[in-house]
Order: structure tokens, then sequence, then C-alpha cells
């Protein structure tokens, strides 16, 4: 792998369940376990949602920001808790103090920054905070659960 990145796509195929299109994680950049996490986002004009949102005028929707920043702290929460890859799927348990600053766009590189406040396995918290060029355009209080995935496959 490049000295520019820890996780290439390859290696996080094999951290994330999440495919096209809904794998919104290109690069780890850093990781300091269990502290905190850098990856990146490549936004292009040709990702399903924007033919809906919005066809005139196209902006990477709020919620698959948040998503993004899940995948990115999930990553860390797997190395974090040294979980085996595929036995566990960490779940939404909340969003806290989510602020969108500015639209993020297709040609924009979302550098997700995930900084741990709880890591726990019954209930962990991550404060992300979301740049493009520099700039702030989102950030959020994450917080995830993790279940045995034989748990949601059988009920």
């Amino acid at each position: 792998m490049s000295k520019n990145y820890l996780m290439d796509i390859n290696k996080i195929l094999q951290y994330l369940p999440h495919r096209y299109p809904f794998l919104l994680v290109d690069r780890i950049l850093e990781m300091e376990v269990p502290k905190r996490i850098v990856g990146i986002k490549n936004v292009t004009v040709n990702e399903p949602q924007f033919t809906g949102h919005f066809p005139e005028f196209p902006i990477f929707p709020g919620v698959l920001i948040l998503e993004a920043m899940a995948q990115v702290g999930g990553i860390l929460l797997i190395e974090s808790l040294q979980l085996e890859i595929g036995k566990y799927a960490i779940l939404y348990a909340g969003v806290d103090e989510a602020r969108f600053k500015r639209p993020v766009m297709p040609g924009d590189t979302m550098v997700i920054e995930m900084e741990s406040l709880v890591m726990k396995k019954r209930l962990s918290k991550m404060k992300g905070v979301v740049k493009v060029d520099g700039k702030i355009a989102a950030e959020a209080v994450i917080m995830a659960s993790i279940v045995e995935t034989e748990k949601l496959k059988n009920g």
C-alpha cells in the first residue's frame, strides 16, 4: 500500500459489509487506535442519489454524510475492540448535535475525522467532523451498538 494511506478500498471491503451504492468510504488515511481515525469519500456526479437530489443542483444528502461518518467510525470500532470481521454488525444507536455548515457537491473530497468519546461493545460514541477543502461541511456525535450478525439473521 502507498505511504499516503493506511487502508485502500480492498481492505475497507473486508471490514465493512456495505457495497455499492452504499459504501461511502474510499480510503483510510490515519488511525490511532482507539482514539481517532481519518478517512475520505470522493463524491462523484455519477452516484445514484444525484438523479433526484437535486437534478439541477446536485448536493450530497446530509444523511449520507452521517452514514459516511458512521462507516469510518465503524472501522475504528472494529480495530479498537478487536472484533472478528463479519461476526458483528455495527448499528446506529443515535445521532446528536448534527450540523451541516456547507453543501457537499460532486467533485468534492470529504475528509472524515472521527474521535472516540466512549468505546464499548454495548454503546460507543464518536464525535465526527467532515471537511471539504479544509472547511467544515458537517459535524455530529454518532452512537453505535454492536450486535452479532447471527442474532440479526434470526430475529
